[in-house]
């Protein structure tokens, strides 16, 4: 399951919340990708791809989350249709599903929740009980709670400016909520994964990101000091247990 340089074709891609785009893309084939996985997109006019991590599988192809950040996803935004578009697949290394025993918790924040479709779906496959737990700035800005919700997991939503769900962080979720779990998983904003790394108890995993030049672990320029010194976040990672990472 190694990197693999594929063509796909655009089925469909649209703005799904503010600022938020989701993107599905067939090749023919499904990828043999996991969750936690991102690929490496070639966009034309720019040196650099675009890692985005894998939102979910089809059987001919992948979905994909990306937010407007900059002029590389401001030019994927504009793509239609039959456009076609070259991607590293098979990226980096996901999400430990096999060292939850029983019951899962998802925490996701903003455009980290992507990631965590695919996993709910892995672990839900296992005959996991998963919650979710999603943050955003606000109600506007959500993505993917019906997706959730449609693979049987409990979910809760807390917003910063109070528009829908609890107000606050994902952490304040949990201070009302107290679910069953024997392992944690998160990506998101590195404040919250900071908060839900030091105050949770129990194993938990945390994808990072990083600004990536290569995305394939030549070139160091994602590298990242971890406690046992440094390490790539494209290569090694995004994904780490929490007891590794130095906040």
């Amino acid at each position: 399951m190694g990197e693999m340089k594929t063509v796909f074709t655009i089925n469909d891609n649209r703005e799904v919340a503010r600022n938020t785009w989701r993107m599905e893309l067939a090749c023919g084939r499904r990828p043999e990708m996991r969750a936690g996985q991102f690929v490496d997109i070639a966009v034309g006019g720019f040196f650099l791809r675009r890692p985005v991590s894998v939102c979910d599988l089809t059987d001919d192809g992948l979905v994909l989350y990306y937010r407007l950040a900059g002029a590389g996803t401001a030019e994927m935004s504009r793509m239609r249709a039959g456009d076609k578009l070259e991607l590293l697949t098979g990226l980096g290394n996901g999400f430990n599903t096999g060292a939850c025993r029983s019951s899962a918790l998802l925490l996701g924040g903003g455009i980290g929740s992507a990631p965590l479709l695919l996993l709910c779906r892995e672990l839900v496959r296992l005959g996991r009980k998963v919650t979710v737990i999603l943050g955003f700035n606000t109600a506007d800005e959500i993505v993917l709670l019906d997706e959730f919700r449609s693979l049987g997991a409990e979910t809760a939503v807390a917003t910063l400016d109070g528009s829908r769900g609890t107000k606050g962080f994902v952490t304040d979720v949990l201070k009302s909520h107290a679910p069953e779990y024997d392992r944690f998983y998160c990506c998101g904003p590195l404040p919250m994964m900071r908060a839900v790394c030091t105050t949770l108890p129990g194993p938990g995993e945390a994808s990072l990101e990083e600004r990536m030049g290569c995305g394939a672990g030549f070139c160091y320029g994602c590298s990242r000091l971890m406690k046992d010194g440094a390490r790539r976040i494209c290569k090694d990672g995004p994904v780490f247990d929490k007891e590794d990472i130095l906040w």
